[in-house]
């Protein structure tokens, strides 16, 4: 047994060391005593055994996701469980979401493309239960961890297996989506943190990083409303590309609407129809 504040001491030294976020050792060692991190800090003489930390650290410097080996994400104020099946959601995405609900009419047809961990259809769905909202995922793995996360947070969100859009019928009145966007040469070169341990099929469509934008754009022209909006997350660098595709696709760009950091990140556009 040894004392708490000489194991936050010495471990923090060791991740500092190591380049990881000190607090990442205080996250870790709050869960494996149950207590919050204040707690931490006033106990700090209480004796523990520090032992059942050691393999979670040693997972943690080898590069695995902090949010995978916690087996949970916060999300737009709410936890969600995640694991290696699913991509750990990113604060962007909640600028997905914040769009979706701004432009989703009362009691409107809501599809997110893509579930991933039920972040995004989920948060639609919680914070407007007038919505009726369908989630898809080709992935089954995906989608039973969307399932934990519907079941925790009590939430109505239809989930549904199907290759994007094609085992679903419109019309709805908002199609929303965090689809794969990174170019498959900028994928090689991601942090070992994300290249190993995320699932690649949630990050890489292909050479371009739009092939599966493309698709979307094809579908959704079936499967919204007359007055619908296409909502997409895209990556750095992508708005002239995918201005010319929604163009070519017959979509006009209603918004594009930066993340914090500045970069264009979501993309608004609905079918282009000829007065």
């Amino acid at each position: 047994m040894q004392r708490l504040e000489d194991v936050r001491f010495r471990l923090r030294e060791d991740a500092l060391q190591r380049g990881i976020n000190p607090r990442d050792v205080d996250l870790l060692l709050g869960d494996l005593l149950g207590r919050p991190l204040a707690w931490l800090v006033a106990f700090g003489e209480t004796e523990i055994d520090a032992a059942p930390l050691e393999p979670l650290l040693a997972r943690r410097y080898s590069g695995e996701p902090l949010q995978y080996i916690r087996k949970r994400a916060d999300f737009y104020s709410r936890e969600f469980y995640v694991d290696d099946r699913v991509l750990i959601p990113r604060p962007e995405t909640e600028l997905l979401v914040e769009a979706a609900l701004e432009h989703a009419p009362k009691g409107g047809r809501v599809i997110d493309v893509g579930s991933g961990s039920g972040c995004i259809a989920i948060t639609i769905e919680r914070e407007r239960p007038d919505l009726h909202v369908v989630s898809v995922d080709r992935s089954v793995d995906a989608l039973a961890v969307a399932s934990i996360n519907r079941a925790r947070l009590e939430s109505r969100v239809d989930l549904v297996a199907s290759d994007l859009m094609s085992a679903v019928r419109g019309p709805f009145d908002v199609i929303v989506s965090n689809p794969p966007y990174v170019p498959l040469g900028e994928y090689e070169e991601l942090a070992v943190e994300v290249r190993i341990h995320e699932p690649r099929i949630a990050l890489t469509p292909g050479p371009s990083g739009m092939e599966i934008i493309d698709l979307i754009f094809d579908q959704a022209r079936q499967h919204l409303a007359p007055r619908g909006r296409l909502i997409l997350e895209v990556g750095y660098g992508q708005e002239a590309m995918l201005r010319a595709l929604a163009s070519t696709k017959g979509f006009t760009v209603d918004a594009f609407l930066p993340d914090l950091a500045g970069i264009p990140r979501v993309v608004v556009s609905s079918v282009h129809h000829v007065e």
